[in-house]
C-alpha cells in the first residue's frame, strides 16, 4: 500500500505525492468588506504593481496570488461587459 502524502505548493495548489493527481484548494470566499476594498482598488487601478499587490494583500488578510487572481478575473469581467456595451 502506498503511503500518500499531500503537500501544499508555493501556488497554492495542493498536490498528491505518487499519483499527481491535483487536489484544488478550496473556493475563496471573500468579505465583504474585502470585495468593498478591491473594487474600490479596481475603480482607481486595473492593474497593480507588486508593492501595491503586497500591501493590499495585507490590509485585507489575503495572500498576493488571492489578489492577483481577483484582479485577474475582474479585469476579464470587465472586458466582457465592454464588449458587450
Amino acid at each position: 500500500q502506498e503511503h500518500e502524502k499531500t503537500l501544499a505548493m508555493p501556488n497554492g495548489e495542493l498536490r498528491v505525492s505518487g499519483k499527481g493527481k491535483k487536489l484544488r484548494k478550496p473556493r475563496t470566499i471573500y468579505s465583504s468588506l474585502q470585495l468593498q476594498a478591491l473594487n474600490q482598488r479596481f475603480q482607481q487601478t486595473q492593474y497593480l504593481a507588486l508593492p501595491e499587490r503586497a500591501e493590499l494583500a495585507a490590509q485585507l488578510g489575503l495572500t498576493q496570488t488571492q489578489v492577483k487572481i481577483w484582479f485577474q478575473n475582474k479585469r476579464s469581467k470587465y472586458k466582457k461587459i465592454m464588449k458587450q456595451g
